[in-house]
C-alpha cells in the first residue's frame, strides 16, 4: 500500500479560526480554561509568524455566543472577519466560501468551537471541496473528551489530519535554521507551550553560566 506524506507547507496553507468567540468558550470543557484560552491565541499567532491567510469567522456573535477575543483582531487587524447570522457550518456561507477561495492556498489549517459541530462540520466540507485540511485539535473544544474523540474519528475517516499545536507549529518550521525558526519559535513556545518554554530557559541559563553537566557521559 503506498502512502503519500502530506505535510503542511507555509506557502500553500492558510489559517481559519472558527467561532473561537467568548460565549462558546465555556462549551470547551474537553481542557482546562486556561489551556483552552492558550491554544487559541497560538492558533491565531501561527498565523502571524509564518504570514498565513487568515480568516476569521464568527457565529451569530450578537447573541450568546459573543464576539471574538479582541487579542485575536489585534494579531489580524487586517484579516476578512465573516460575520455568520445562521449558517452553522461556515462553508455554507457564500461570503466565506469566497474568502477561501481568494487566498489561491491549497491547504487548510482550522479550529473551531465547537470541535464536533464548527470545526468537523466546516472540515468536512473543506475535504469535499479538495482541499487538504489540517485540524489543531488544542485550539478546538467540546463538551466532553468522548464528544471530542468520536468528532476527531469522524474527520480521520475523511482525510483530515488531526494535529496538536506543536506538530502544526514544527512543520510549518520544518527546520530550526528556516525563518521563521528559532528566533521566531522559541518565542512563542516559551508563551504557549511553557513545558518546552521551561527546557528552553533552563538550557539557556546553563549555556551562559557554563554549568551544563557531564552526567551520564562516557
Amino acid at each position: 500500500m503506498s502512502f503519500k506524506y502530506e505535510r503542511l507547507d507555509k506557502d500553500k496553507a492558510m489559517l481559519l479560526v472558527v467561532d473561537h468567540q467568548e460565549g462558546l468558550f465555556q462549551l470547551g470543557r474537553d481542557q482546562g480554561p486556561t489551556s483552552m484560552k492558550s491554544s487559541i491565541l497560538a492558533h491565531a499567532t501561527l498565523g502571524k509568524i509564518f504570514n498565513l491567510p487568515t480568516i476569521l469567522t464568527s457565529s451569530t456573535e450578537t447573541g450568546p455566543n459573543g464576539p471574538l477575543p479582541q487579542e485575536i483582531f489585534e494579531l489580524h487587524p487586517n484579516a476578512p472577519l465573516i460575520k455568520r447570522q445562521g449558517e452553522v457550518n461556515a462553508w455554507d456561507n457564500p461570503e466565506f466560501r469566497a474568502a477561501v477561495k481568494a487566498t489561491g492556498r491549497t491547504q487548510v489549517i482550522l479550529a473551531g468551537l465547537v470541535t464536533d459541530v464548527c470545526t468537523t462540520f466546516l472540515a468536512l466540507s473543506l475535504r469535499e471541496a479538495g482541499y487538504e485540511v489540517f485540524a489543531n485539535r488544542d485550539a478546538s473544544g467540546t463538551f466532553d473528551e468522548k464528544t471530542a474523540s468520536d468528532a476527531n474519528d469522524r474527520m480521520r475517516a475523511a482525510g483530515v489530519q488531526i494535529l496538536s499545536m506543536f506538530a502544526v507549529a514544527c512543520e510549518l518550521m520544518r527546520d530550526w535554521r528556516n525563518t521563521p525558526g528559532q528566533k521566531e519559535m522559541l518565542p512563542f513556545f516559551d508563551t504557549y507551550l511553557p513545558e518546552y518554554g521551561m527546557l528552553i530557559r533552563a538550557h539557556d541559563n546553563a549555556v551562559k553560566t557554563g554549568a551544563i553537566s557531564s552526567l551520564g557521559r562516557s
